[in-house]
């Protein structure tokens, strides 16, 4: 009933086509109607076998059951594989089968001539152009209706990047009028596609010509559709687009896509990740699936920034349970609520637990026997930990100790340790305290002979309490933005990148390896508040200002990634360097919690 209700005008259609078909085919190969009556027996018969083939493969190819008004060349494949099959079994049986089981058609005289053998190829090339031509055209009526229709007040949106994101995003405006944005045109920096046109949107210049083409076609939006493009296009981009007046939009970057936070066509405004972006992570899926697949896998931090986000990649990758180990009830509430929506195939265990506590912890891997541990759960704020030094050497220090033990005590496979750039000459309390934890992790490893490793790196944009949510705060409360000083460098990630990296170090490690992840050229902090500013609407200097407060105990101007006695190489993923020979034992029995 259904299928009745929603196709039957096109089911009409078609029969009407494919009664009429035949007809018309016999008629272009013999030159003509004249001479066609002796054949029409015959033909009657062969249209009876085309219609009853074409109806019963075209429905179970589902074309009945498309809403045309967004067919595209997935439709007219699938009209195309119908009809051909539809083509070959109806020339089986009026050519081969029926003759073969009766000799004749007992209602067909003797003596009528037999049908042509290249009926059928003609018949089915004029059903495929009756049938998707028929389609194709009503799914066109209906986009030039809605391309004109509720468009008065539609705000004109030029869209940067002509390639599939870029025709994307123009169809998908076509298409919906309710988005209030009416495409006029692309701008391309490929000069092969200079004049050509998407959609009938014409290609209207580079990145030099956006000034010009927003004027001359009154736009006011730009859509920036390059999700695979460096940050540095990314921000040359939107200071163009910034001083031609239109307002930016991005599409998502493929890391946003691939973790699966938004699809290719989600639009937003443009964020400092996009202008800090670099090319996307190559993963070995396969690896870390074969690491962790079938595992019951432990991840101390859980509610973090960095542990929250191992959780969420971990889980499609076939993990038997994941342990969400933290000491703090409500982000460890919020991200099992939100992991067992998302995979209720996985088994997700929740633990209120502090890695201080070495009782509890021992008791958690007995009874767990976790075969995979990430250890995030750390003290990172540097200043907090120069005014509380207890705390971070307890917790960074003596939570390390308690869970590698544990974990070498009850038989882990592998062991993960989240480590910081800060930990490289460290300056401050907390980079000298995971310059120890590394050292804890390397001599487990050394005793145990497993894959006990470290990963260092530096600042990830976003997470809870750095740089870029407090400007973010200090810019919503009108400023003034404040910076320790002008030359203050920080090397940067985002999350869902470093969480790539240390899952593929995790593969690769063989035991006491301290993996450096490669993040890029170094940031000035301030460049970073000038971003935010301008990315917030505001001019630096007359709407927003930038204040110098001062290095901080404890702070560095920047930051390095090696000890002067490592010497480092890199790995066979191209974004992954490995240290080697700078962690001596290190004196565990100082460190027992």
């Amino acid at each position: 009933m259904r299928f009745l209700l929603r196709n039957r005008f096109l089911f009409v259609i078609d029969v009407v086509g494919w009664a009429l078909i035949p007809l018309a085919a016999l008629a272009i190969r013999l030159d003509g109607f004249d001479g066609l009556d002796p054949y029409l027996a015959r033909l009657a018969v062969f249209t009876g076998w085309a219609i009853l083939c074409n109806a019963a493969l075209m429905y179970r190819g589902g074309m009945y059951r498309r809403m045309w008004r967004y067919a595209s060349l997935d439709e007219m494949f699938g009209i195309t594989t119908s009809l051909l099959l539809a083509g070959l079994a109806v020339s089986v049986i009026h050519f081969v089968l029926a003759p073969w089981l009766v000799a004749e058609y007992p209602f067909v005289a003797v003596g009528v001539p037999r049908l042509p053998r290249s009926l059928p190829i003609i018949s089915t090339l004029f059903a495929i152009s009756w049938s998707g031509g028929f389609r194709f055209a009503l799914r066109f009526a209906v986009a030039e209706r809605l391309r004109h229709k509720g468009r008065a007040q539609a705000r004109r949106a030029l869209i940067i990047g002509a390639g599939d994101a870029g025709s994307s995003m123009a169809r998908e405006l076509l298409a919906n009028r309710d988005l209030d944005l009416e495409p006029v045109g692309f701008i391309d920096d490929d000069p092969e596609k200079a004049g050509r046109e998407i959609f009938r949107l014409p290609i209207l210049g580079d990145r030099t010509d956006i000034a010009h083409v927003a004027q001359t076609h009154h736009a006011s939006v730009a859509i920036i559709a390059m999700p695979a493009v460096t940050g540095t296009v990314i921000r040359e981009m939107q200071a163009l687009c910034r001083e031609a007046g239109l307002e930016t939009k991005i599409v998502p970057g493929f890391d946003a896509i691939l973790t699966g936070k938004v699809t290719h066509n989600q639009l937003r405004p443009v964020q400092i990740e996009d202008l800090l972006r670099r090319d996307p992570v190559q993963t070995d899926h396969q690896a870390v699936a074969d690491l962790v697949n079938g595992m019951t896998v432990m991840v101390t931090g859980a509610g973090g920034s960095i542990g929250s986000e191992l959780c969420r990649q971990i889980s499609v990758f076939g993990a038997r349970e994941i342990i969400l180990l933290g000491h703090g009830e409500n982000s460890i509430f919020d991200i099992h609520n939100e992991l067992r929506a998302r995979h209720p195939e996985v088994r997700f265990t929740p633990i209120i637990a502090d890695v201080r506590d070495a009782r509890r912890i021992d008791l958690i891997f007995s009874i767990h026997k976790p075969q995979a541990v990430f250890h995030a759960a750390a003290h990172k704020h540097v200043p907090l930990m120069e005014a509380n030094c207890d705390e971070a050497v307890t917790n960074n220090i003596g939570g390390t100790h308690n869970v590698v033990q544990a974990a070498a005590r009850h038989g882990t496979q592998h062991f993960v340790m989240i480590s910081t750039d800060k930990a490289v000459n460290p300056a401050n309390i907390m980079g000298a305290t995971k310059l120890v934890a590394e050292k804890l992790v390397h001599e487990a490893a050394l005793k145990t002979g497993r894959p006990y490793v470290s990963v260092r790196f530096g600042n990830v944009l976003g997470s809870r309490g750095s740089v870029v949510p407090i400007f973010k705060a200090q810019i919503a409360a009108g400023g003034p933005v404040r910076v320790t000083h002008p030359e203050m460098t920080r090397y940067f990630m985002t999350i869902p990148e470093a969480v790539q990296l240390v899952l593929q170090a995790a593969t690769i490690g063989k035991g006491g390896e301290t993996f450096v992840l490669d993040m890029g050229q170094p940031v000035k902090i301030v460049d970073l508040a000038r971003d935010l500013i301008q990315l917030s609407g505001y001019e630096v200097g007359r709407d927003m200002l930038i204040e110098f407060s001062g290095l901080r105990p404890g702070e560095k101007l920047f930051e390095e990634l090696f000890l002067a006695s490592e010497a480092y190489e890199r790995t066979p993923h191209e974004k992954i360097f490995v240290a080697r020979n700078g962690h001596g034992p290190a004196p565990t029995d100082r460190w027992v919690a």
